[in-house]
């Protein structure tokens, strides 16, 4: 017969859960089992933390359990929020954030056409960073994604709305943009996103 790990089912409900927590009525739903046995189980882990040299804990706050970090380890992870650890955007990421800015929203083939090179690697390191987002479809054959920026592009470069962004250069045509006008003008971006 098989011994089921109910204190590692319960450990990985509340790491799954994350910053919402499980209530003890969630956790007998999951674990099929009655609320005695559901908090002997919970508490058992708790004491279990408690008594190691782990860095994470379980607390009970409104009503729900949830890992989270020991108080004593708050100064090192102060420290972490506090340091930027943000990579910078490549040159591709920077020159595909700027046209979705500008001509949102924007098709995939759109962006691969003005800046003559594919984007699939552009995007998503784009939407990992939550700077775009898919904001609908596009009408006619393949609906392909439309892309537009995000809230958090907004706070990113310290923007309130997206009118706020630099005017773009007179000459910005698409069949008319050398290379030249186009590394300066992504330059001059980057450069007043990072001021």
């Amino acid at each position: 017969m098989e011994v089921v790990n109910w204190k590692g089912i319960v450990e990985s409900l509340l790491f799954a859960a994350g910053d919402e927590g499980l209530s003890l009525k969630q956790i007998v739903h999951v674990l099929e089992t009655d609320e005695v046995l559901a908090e002997s189980i919970i508490r058992e882990l708790m004491e279990d933390y408690t008594n190691s040299s782990r860095g994470v804990t379980i607390v009970e706050l409104a009503g729900t359990f949830q890992l989270a970090t020991k108080k004593e380890n708050s100064d090192y992870l102060k420290k972490l929020v506090d340091t930027p650890t943000t990579s910078g955007l490549s040159q591709a990421a920077l020159e595909t954030l700027a046209i979705i800015a500008y001509k949102q929203p924007i098709t995939r083939a759109e962006i691969e056409e003005i800046r003559g090179v594919k984007t699939e690697r552009p995007l998503q390191t784009l939407a990992a960073k939550a700077l775009i987002k898919e904001v609908g479809r596009a009408e006619g054959t393949g609906r392909a994604y439309l892309y537009g920026t995000t809230k958090e592009f907004l706070d990113y470069f310290g923007l309130k709305r997206i009118d706020e962004l630099p005017p773009l250069p007179e000459k910005l045509d698409e069949d008319d943009f050398p290379q030249e006008d186009a590394d300066l003008f992504f330059g001059k971006f980057q450069e007043t996103l990072e001021s």
